[in-house]
């Protein structure tokens, strides 16, 4: 989940701290809540380099406008280096801020991708027009351009960091209107200030709880038979959550234990329907006797040699495996819940190992069948050589037509005109001239677009009146029939069908 840091460089993150007291009784070096800034987010890149590598963030810093000072990027030291390099400005205003972080987070990644939002601040809402307080009371009038940046475009997370001790009268006019803030943009946003006095400890406590709250890892067991290894989801799976119509089914969480339950190929896998995926990244795992294939006496020399190269990993055998025999693995990731494990490239040169996480159930996939009673690939072979797959469904489906796709306007007149030119043609298109116009009939009742009986009917009688004198008098009959029929409450039907009229021309 991409993070983004606003942090506030007004003239108030300049105010002094009182330093902490040395242990001879000297007085420490003057700090200013600025400076405490950047400790607390110094500490949460120190969290986020080694519990979540993947994690990209942005910096961006504010006053009374803003400026991206790093994009979103997964080198940490960069960002660490540009904070040491912050110019103080003016004064703070919080819409401009959450501005810029909705311009950077849809530049980069949209209006689908969750992400996170850590602002911080001293704690003031700021004087004047451009004030906190001056924002969320204009809410009420209406703009008519630069709306106010909450609730996100996005699925994000705010959380407010304010640099203040708790008992600074600046805190308690500004703590109402940030509260306000995160209300607005809803998501469990949160409001968090130090606890105790205003240190670099309490600041670095308070972002290490942040850290702590947002960013939790996915760590699991991974197990094959005996074999196994620890490894991290990435980014971290959500619990399950599916709309219905009349209720939503939440809580179903993914085990923390991993079971491989078979192979298959990739081929008869193909692309099912997934609710996310995740890279799967191995973690150190103790040995254990359980371990086949390891002897831990002969290995041991490796562990005291620290080189993670020479350590054994199912993860990496697993991987090479999956790659070289182009297979996936069934994975059973909680009871009646599965997903995929293979190896995914997103370069030519580098690949990854993957987890496809399904929808729960054991009949997700149509063309495998129920998953529960896949078997050994020696009894999924057939007598004449050929595999069982993909498995045929036991109803019987025609896709002998083909829905229509109105997207612009020339295929709905494409699609007249084809009956038209049937009509003229009658009384020898009679059959192709029905079932066209019954196939548009109910792709339009389908998609509620009533209007078009009626403005195909107007159609018909035009054509009445237009018709050479040499065509046979059966296509004004016939039309003339669909024109009155189209009209009728019995053409509202999808279950009735506009049968021809008979006539000496068309006994039929």
């Amino acid at each position: 989940m991409p993070t983004v840091i606003a942090l506030d460089v007004s003239l108030s993150m300049r105010r002094p701290v009182v330093g902490s007291v040395t242990p001879d009784g000297t007085q420490s070096e003057q700090l200013t809540r600025h400076h405490l800034a950047i400790a607390g987010i110094n500490a949460l890149i120190d969290y986020l380099q080694v519990n979540s590598k993947l994690e990209f963030v942005a910096l961006v810093v504010f006053s009374s406008l803003y400026e991206v000072i790093c994009p979103f990027t997964r080198d940490y030291d960069s960002i660490r280096a540009k904070l040491q390099n912050i110019e103080e400005c003016d004064k703070t205003c919080v819409e401009t801020a959450l501005h810029g972080v909705n311009t950077v987070v849809m530049a980069e990644w949209g209006n689908t991708t969750a992400c996170q939002v850590v602002l911080v601040t001293d704690g003031n809402p700021g004087v004047g027009p451009m004030s906190l307080g001056d924002s969320l009371n204009s809410l009420t009038v209406k703009r008519d351009s630069n709306l106010f940046p909450l609730p996100f475009p996005y699925p994000g997370k705010l959380t407010v960091v304010c640099i203040s001790s708790q008992q600074d009268p600046g805190l308690a006019i500004g703590m109402p209107l940030y509260q306000r803030l995160v209300e607005l943009a809803g998501g469990n946003s949160i409001v968090l200030v130090p606890e105790g006095p205003l240190t670099r400890n309490s600041v670095t406590n308070c972002f290490q709880k942040l850290a702590e709250v947002n960013y939790v890892s996915f760590q699991g067991y991974l197990k094959c038979g005996q074999l196994g290894s620890r490894i991290l989801l990435s980014p971290p799976p959500l619990p399950y959550t599916k709309k219905t119509d009349f209720e939503i089914l939440t809580g179903q969480t993914i085990s923390k234990t991993l079971e491989i339950c078979g192979f298959i190929s990739v081929v008869d896998v193909g692309s099912p329907n997934a609710i996310s995926r995740h890279l799967v990244l191995p973690l150190p795992t103790e040995r254990t006797t359980s371990m086949q294939g390891i002897n831990l006496e002969e290995d041991s020399d490796t562990d005291d040699n620290g080189d993670e190269g020479k350590t054994p990993s199912f993860c990496v055998l697993l991987h090479g495996a999956l790659k070289v025999e182009n297979m996936a693995a069934l994975c059973l990731l909680n009871s009646d819940w599965y997903g995929f494990i293979y190896s995914w490239a997103d370069t030519k040169k580098k690949s990854n190992l993957m987890l496809t996480v399904l929808e729960p159930g054991s009949d997700v996939i149509p063309w495998l069948g129920n998953l529960n009673n896949l078997g050994p690939v020696d009894a999924s072979i057939l007598k004449d050589g050929e595999s069982g797959f993909p498995v045929k469904p036991t109803e019987k489906r025609s896709y002998s037509q083909n829905a229509p796709s109105w997207i612009r306007q020339v295929g709905l007149q494409s699609d007249i005109q084809k009956i038209l030119r049937h009509a003229r043609k009658l009384p020898e298109k009679t059959q192709n001239f029905y079932k066209e116009l019954n196939r548009l009939r109910r792709a339009a009742l389908s998609m509620g677009f009533v209007e078009l009986l009626d403005g195909l009917a107007s159609i018909f009688e035009r054509e009445c009146t237009l018709l050479p004198a040499n065509l046979n008098p059966d296509c004004t009959i016939q039309m003339g029939h669909v024109a009155e029929m189209l009209k009728k409450p019995y053409s509202r039907e999808l279950k009735n069908n506009i049968t021809p009229v008979r006539t000496k021309f068309h006994p039929d």
